[in-house]
C-alpha cells in the first residue's frame, strides 16, 4: 500500500522563472512524511530524525493553484532505521523521485532507538521494496 499526500503549492515556493524551487521539494517531502508518520491512529511518538536524503529531479514543476500528489511507501525496514521512497507527481508525469532514511530517536535519552513492534507492523503495511524511487 502507498500513502498519498496532496501537497499545496504556495506562491513563495517558486523561483524567478515561476517554477517550484528545487530546495522546496525537500519541504514537500517533509510535509508528506509528517502526514504519513504522525497520524492519530499510528504515531512515532518518541520521535525520529532524518539520516539521509536522495532526490532526483525529473522535470520542472510550474507553480499553480492545484496541489501536487506525493506518493510514498516504505522500501526497507531495519532494526533501527527505515527507508521511505517518494514520487512527487501528477497523474501524467513525475517531477521528483526521492528516498529518505529515517532513524527512530529517543529525545529524552538523546540517542537513536530501535523500531518498536507496533511501528514495524505499521511500516510493513506500506512496504513495497520491489519499486524503489531512487536506484542505488
Amino acid at each position: 500500500m502507498r500513502h498519498i499526500y496532496r501537497c499545496p503549492l504556495r506562491w513563495a515556493d517558486m523561483d524567478a522563472y515561476g517554477h517550484v524551487n528545487n530546495v522546496v521539494f525537500l519541504r514537500y517531502l517533509e510535509e508528506a512524511r509528517i502526514d504519513f508518520l504522525f497520524r492519530p491512529e499510528k504515531d512515532f511518538k518518541q520521535g525520529s530524525v532524518v539520516a539521509r536524503h536522495e532526490i532526483d529531479y525529473k522535470r520542472q514543476l510550474v507553480h499553480r493553484h492545484a496541489p501536487v500528489d506525493i506518493e510514498l511507501w516504505v522500501t526497507q525496514i531495519r532494526a533501527a532505521s527505515f527507508t521511505i521512497a517518494y514520487e512527487v507527481k501528477d497523474p501524467d508525469q513525475v517531477y521528483v523521485t526521492a528516498s529518505t532514511v529515517i532513524v527512530p530517536f529517543d529525545f529524552e535519552q538523546q540517542r537513536p532507538r530501535r523500531i518498536t513492534a507496533e511501528e514495524r507492523d505499521f511500516l510493513e503495511t506500506y512496504r513495497d521494496d520491489e519499486d524503489e524511487a531512487v536506484a542505488a
